[in-house]
């Protein structure tokens, strides 16, 4: 087997028999080397088709909102991808060493059993992103039915009991929803040739933005104009928060991204790919965000940071329908790769045998309705202060683990063949994950509370200032005190005779 290609390279009997082994099915099992053709192009595909949404439009708006110049919001912006994509990559190596998917990898360092916790806690995460990506879509798809004189938005104000939404929002909601089920449906690898295909398309969307702000405002210098700042603004009070929430907003991926990176045929390819998808792609549609949302500012005498509601003031009804086809397309991109196939793996993880990869991404589908995600995106504070940076304090203690467990316990060896054993070394829980997971998540909480009470900084808040200084940094110190508490743990174990029974 070379380079420690596990069971991706082992017998054939080790291969026929996965209907028999209730830890796997053909979606969990290690992909062989014949089989791994994704290239570089392949995974920048994959990020400039995830990366160009409409929320990475708007990540930048509570930074501008805040007092942010321009140039400040988009440096924090490029920071925080920078600095997500050093665990993206790294999560990604066993992925491509080994060819197995993020819930049979997470196997070695929270044990069989355990595994469904980080596995289950990432696809949560994924269905809630799933619902606020397809309830973008179909506000584009309502902006189009109104433009074409389908939809009477004015008139459309009977709201359903409990929704809060109407009918009609609530039918668009559901026609971008099965264009995810109809794609979901055909496999993984339509979604690798809908990216491809889309990220090109996307990419020259954006441009179009951009060429349109400059070309609408008088003086085009004036879209870099400085805002107005109170006395007293606080750059740094107001960049640490917000680059938490720029990691947070990858930190999903980070955990799951060996569910791609075991397609690729070279870790060049998974490590070149991302650096060249990611960080650039990110950073330029923020700036096309900030530059646009400015022209808005000098046209309207408002900030119109909703995409589609600026192309709802486009005159030509044609423009407005191709340019939310464009924004339903952008938005289908992301949310297949980003939310699907996560859940998809990880609910499957859960009963290999009778949960397949279409099943698990039919209950991802499921839930993000199930969520109501319109109601997660009506206050912007709440979106970055409780979604973004609320997962993220459990998300960075989850790779904090899997990156000490892999590079430095394990020294990127893998038994593949025993994480498919379930009566092998890493049967059961490994309590050194879960303890280490707990308290690297506590001291987030009480920052967690303010945030989601909306009182931090007041008065009131339930707990101090101390704690939302915490609770700013959640990811940065999930993963320190994730890694550092798994390391102690790992070696308390070892020294009891832990290690000789559980860890190979």
């Amino acid at each position: 087997m070379s380079h420690g290609a596990g069971r991706a390279s082992g017998t054939s009997a080790a291969r026929s028999a996965h209907a028999d082994n209730p830890l796997e099915n053909a979606d969990l099992a290690p992909v062989p080397p014949s089989a791994r053709t994704w290239s570089l192009w392949h995974v920048a595909a994959l990020w400039i088709g995830m990366a160009v949404c409409i929320p990475t439009y708007m990540i930048a708006a509570g930074m501008v909102s805040q007092g942010m110049t321009w140039w400040e919001a988009v440096l924090t912006v490029l920071a925080g991808n920078v600095i997500v994509a050093i665990p993206m990559i790294l999560n990604a190596h066993a992925g491509t060493k080994y060819g197995i998917p993020f819930p049979v990898i997470v196997r070695a360092s929270f044990g069989i059993a355990g595994a469904h916790i980080p596995s289950i806690a990432r696809a949560l995460v994924a269905c809630g992103w799933f619902g606020i990506q397809t309830w973008i879509g179909g506000k584009a798809a309502y902006m189009a039915l109104a433009a074409m004189g389908l939809v009477d938005a004015a008139a459309d104000t009977n709201t359903i009991p409990v929704l809060g939404i109407t009918a009609t929002q609530f039918a668009c909601f559901l026609a971008v929803w099965l264009m995810h089920v109809v794609i979901v449906m055909r496999g993984i690898d339509s979604i690798r040739k809908l990216e491809v295909w889309a990220a090109p398309c996307l990419i020259i969307l954006g441009l179009a933005l951009l060429g349109w702000a400059f070309m609408s405002v008088p003086h085009p210098s004036d879209l870099f104009a400085a805002p107005v700042r109170s006395a007293d603004f606080d750059f740094w009070a107001v960049f640490f928060p917000q680059l938490t929430a720029m990691v947070g907003f990858w930190a999903t991926l980070s955990l799951n991204i060996p569910d791609f990176s075991r397609y690729c045929a070279s870790q060049r390819n998974q490590a070149m790919g991302q650096l060249i998808g990611l960080p650039p792609t990110m950073t330029l549609f923020c700036l096309i965000g900030i530059l646009v949302t400015n022209a808005t500012v000098i046209l309207y005498g408002k900030a119109l940071w909703d995409p589609i509601e600026l192309i709802g003031h486009f005159g030509s009804k044609a423009a407005i329908v191709i340019a939310m086809a464009a924004l339903i397309l952008a938005t289908v991109t992301t949310n297949l790769a980003a939310n699907v196939v996560s859940p998809a793996n990880g609910f499957s993880n859960v009963s290999p045998r009778h949960i397949s990869f279409r099943t698990g991404a039919l209950a991802a589908c499921i839930l993000g309705i199930a969520i109501m995600p319109w109601k997660l995106l009506a206050n912007l504070n709440e979106y970055i202060f409780t979604w973004l940076i609320g997962y993220s304090a459990l998300l960075g203690p989850i790779a904090g683990i899997m990156l000490c467990d892999y590079f430095v316990i394990r020294r990127m060896t893998l038994d593949v063949d025993a994480l498919y054993d379930s009566r092998g070394p890493y049967r059961g829980v490994r309590w050194a994950a879960i303890g280490a997971l707990v308290l690297a998540v506590l001291p987030c909480v009480p920052g967690f509370v303010n945030a989601a009470t909306n009182t931090i900084g007041a008065p009131d808040a339930h707990f101090g200032p101390m704690w939302d200084s915490i609770y700013s940094y959640a990811w940065f110190v999930g993963l320190g005190l994730g890694a550092g508490l798994y390391w102690v743990f790992h070696r308390i174990g070892s020294a009891n005779g832990d290690h000789a029974r559980r860890v190979h």
